[in-house]
C-alpha cells in the first residue's frame, strides 16, 4: 500500500498554506469580484461559485430562468480574466463539427496538391459559453464530453489540444422542457458545480433598472491573466486538507448511495447516489472556498458551504420524490443535518450544526 503521509495536503495534521499564497488567491478573487460588480448587480454567491470552479480547473452549469444575465455574467468574467471567450448557441440543428471544428480540403495553387486542413471550431477558446445546452440533441452534447474531460478534440484520428486554461460554462433554462434534450448523468457529472441563479432582491433589481435607464457604457479591464490563473490553480491544488475533513466529505457522498447508516430520506427518495467524482469535487471546492475567504486550513464548514452545487446534479431522485415534491437540494439539506462532522457522535454533531446555522 502506498504511503501518502508526506505528500502535500495529506496526513492527520497537514501544514497550513503560507500567508503569501493565501493572499494571492484571496486578492485574485477580490479583484475579479470588484470588476464583475461593475456590470453584474448582486448574485454574489453565483459569482463566488463560478470563481471556485475556475480556480479548481472545473466546469460549471448555470441554471436559471431567462433574463437573469447568465450570458452577460459569463462574458464579463471572461473579459475580466483576459481570456479568449467563445459563445455557442445550442439549437436542435447544431452539429458536432459546428463545435469542435472540421477538416476541409485545401489546394496548394503552386503545386496543385490537395490536402486536408483542420479548421478549429468555437470550442478552441479559454472560456466557452454553451448557451442553452439542453436544446441540442445528445450527439452534439456528447461532442463536448472529450473536450471537458480530456481537454482535447479528436478529428480524423488526429488529436488537437485545447487552449490552457479551458473552462466550459453552460447555461440551462429550467422552465421550458418541450423540444429540449436533458443532459445525461454521465455529462452532468463532468460539471463540477450546478449553480442555481435566482431572482434578484428588490434592491438589486432596482439598481439593475437604474443602470439600464442610464445606459452607461462600462469597460471591463482585465485584472488577471492565464499565468495568474495557473498560479492560483496550483495553490488550490496543494492546499492542505485535514484528515477529518476528508472523511466528512467522503461520508456525505457515500451516504447518498444508501445503506444502513444513510438517513431515511436517502432510502425513500434517491434512486442513485453520487460517485467518487463528487468526493473529489467536494474536497477541491472546499479548498478554493477556504482560500477565497482568506484561510489556509480547510474546515468542515467549507465542505458544507459547497455541498449543494457539488451534489445537487449528481444525485438522482425517484418517483416518490417527484410525487412528494422533494428536491435534491432538500435532500442535501437533510444530509448536512444528519451526517456527523466528527464521525463519532451523530447526535451532538447534528446539534452543533444546527447551532452554527441558527447563529449565522
Amino acid at each position: 500500500m502506498t504511503d501518502h503521509s508526506h505528500e502535500p495536503g495529506t496526513g492527520p495534521n497537514p501544514e497550513p498554506t503560507g500567508e503569501a499564497l493565501i493572499a494571492a488567491v484571496r486578492d485574485a478573487g477580490d479583484a475579479l469580484r470588484n470588476e464583475i460588480a461593475r456590470v453584474i448587480v448582486g448574485q454574489d454567491d453565483v459569482v463566488d461559485q463560478i470563481l471556485m470552479s475556475i480556480f479548481c480547473d472545473g466546469h460549471a452549469l448555470l441554471v436559471g430562468v431567462p433574463g437573469l444575465a447568465k450570458t452577460l455574467l459569463v462574458s464579463t468574467i471572461a473579459r475580466a480574466m483576459d481570456l479568449k471567450f467563445s459563445r455557442v448557441q445550442f439549437t436542435p440543428d447544431l452539429m458536432p463539427s459546428d463545435i469542435t471544428g472540421t477538416e476541409v480540403i485545401e489546394e496548394d495553387k503552386t503545386t496543385g496538391r490537395r490536402e486536408l486542413r483542420f479548421v478549429p471550431g468555437p470550442v478552441f477558446a479559454n472560456v466557452v459559453l454553451a448557451d442553452e445546452i439542453n436544446r441540442t440533441p445528445p450527439k452534439t452534447q456528447a461532442a463536448l464530453l472529450e473536450s471537458m474531460q480530456e481537454r482535447q478534440v479528436s478529428v480524423g484520428g488526429v488529436r488537437h489540444p485545447l487552449p490552457n486554461p479551458f473552462f466550459v460554462l453552460a447555461t440551462q433554462n429550467p422552465l421550458e422542457q418541450e423540444g429540449t434534450y436533458p443532459l445525461p448523468e454521465a455529462q452532468l457529472d463532468r460539471f463540477m458545480f450546478q449553480i442555481l441563479i435566482r431572482y434578484p432582491s428588490e434592491t438589486e433589481e432596482l439598481e439593475v433598472v437604474r443602470r439600464s435607464a442610464r445606459k452607461d457604457e462600462v469597460t471591463i479591464e482585465p485584472v488577471i491573466d492565464a499565468a495568474k490563473i495557473a498560479e492560483v490553480r496550483r495553490i488550490v491544488r496543494h492546499c492542505p486538507v485535514p484528515e477529518h475533513v476528508l472523511r466528512y466529505a467522503l461520508r456525505l457522498v457515500r451516504c447518498t448511495r444508501g445503506g444502513d447508516d444513510a438517513p431515511s430520506v436517502v432510502r425513500d427518495y434517491l434512486a442513485w447516489g453520487a460517485g467518487p467524482r463528487a468526493s473529489e469535487a467536494l474536497v477541491h471546492a472546499a479548498k478554493a472556498h477556504a482560500l477565497l475567504r482568506g484561510s489556509g486550513m480547510v474546515t468542515a464548514e467549507d465542505v458544507r458551504a459547497v455541498a449543494h452545487p457539488v451534489l445537487r446534479h449528481r444525485i438522482l431522485t425517484n418517483f416518490n420524490a417527484e410525487a412528494d415534491q422533494v428536491t435534491t437540494d432538500a435532500i442535501v439539506d437533510v444530509l448536512l443535518d444528519e451526517i456527523p462532522v466528527s464521525g463519532e457522535d451523530p447526535a451532538s454533531s447534528r446539534l452543533a450544526g444546527r447551532v452554527l446555522r441558527e447563529g449565522a
